[in-house]
C-alpha cells in the first residue's frame, strides 16, 4: 500500500481507533526491539516499517487536534 493510501485510509478512522492502532503498534515495536536485544529472532528489517507506521498514526493524531 502506498504511503498515500494508507495516510487517507487513518485519516478516515475514528480517533478511538487511531489511539488503539498507536498502542498496538508501540507494543509490537517495544517486543520486537526486545527479542532483538535477547538474540532471539531476526527482527532487524520489521522495526522500521512498524516505527513508520507508528509515526504517521501519532501524525494524523495530531492534525485531529489530539494528544496521545
Amino acid at each position: 500500500m502506498k504511503v498515500v493510501e494508507q495516510l487517507s485510509e487513518l485519516r478516515g478512522l475514528p480517533v478511538e481507533d487511531l489511539r488503539q492502532r498507536a498502542r498496538d503498534l508501540d507494543d509490537q515495536v517495544f517486543r520486537l526491539r526486545i527479542q532483538r536485544a535477547l538474540g532471539q529472532a531476526e527482527s532487524g528489517n520489521k522495526v522500521r516499517p512498524l516505527r513508520k507506521e507508528l509515526a504517521r498514526v501519532r501524525t494524523v493524531l495530531r492534525e485531529k487536534g489530539i494528544k496521545d
